[in-house]
């Protein structure tokens, strides 16, 4: 029994030497992003400030809601959406006037950064 145990004693000894080398290896994470994404993001424009037109909807019947999503924020027409009020929603474009400055939102607008695609 003396020897077995010394075999046991020996082979667990053996696992123990052999497993060391295997988990000090560097393992790499699969899901981090290639080298230069996490470099800092150049500075906001005046344009990234822009408010951006998401989406529109507009009833089918007279008279019906005309409702717009500027910058995750729902809007209806003659709402105010940060200080300027919503003058008009049209399928593709919306109004804001704040005092006698007019600005317009388009859905097909490109985002900043982005070059529109030839058609």
């Amino acid at each position: 029994m003396d020897e077995a145990v010394k075999n046991l004693f020996l082979t667990v000894l053996a696992c123990l030497a052999l497993a060391q080398p295997a988990s000090a290896q560097a393992l790499l994470d699969p899901t981090r992003p290639p080298p230069g994404m996490d470099r800092i993001a150049p500075q906001a424009t005046a344009a990234d400030d822009a408010p951006r037109l998401q989406s529109v909807l507009i009833a089918r019947h007279a008279g019906g809601r005309h409702v717009a999503v500027i910058d995750g924020e729902t809007v209806r027409l003659g709402e105010t959406f940060k200080g300027a009020r919503v003058a008009r929603v049209s399928a593709n474009e919306v109004v804001l006037v704040r005092g006698s400055e007019r600005q317009v939102l388009r859905m097909d607008a490109p985002l900043p950064g982005m070059t529109p695609a030839a058609k």
